[in-house]
């Protein structure tokens, strides 16, 4: 399953993790870097900067639910 953890960026404490979402959307075409920060920004932290949040796609393993980085391919 893909996911997404969202970070703050602060200049004083550094990279904050605010939380982890699935991706739940099946239409590929949707899913856009800024849909994606709008949805978190919606359910994590509606009163931050937009520009001070970032996040990473993740895979999260079906069976044992470990978390797995995505990397992209060259």
């Amino acid at each position: 399953m893909v996911a997404y953890e969202f970070y703050y960026s602060d200049p004083v404490k550094g990279y904050d993790l605010l939380g982890i979402l699935p991706e739940r959307r099946k239409n590929p075409a949707r899913i856009t870097q800024y849909s994606v920060i709008k949805w978190g920004r919606m359910l994590l932290c509606d009163n931050m900067n937009e520009k001070s949040i970032f996040f990473k796609k993740v895979t999260i393993s079906e069976n044992t639910g470990k978390f797995f980085r995505v990397t992209p391919s060259l």
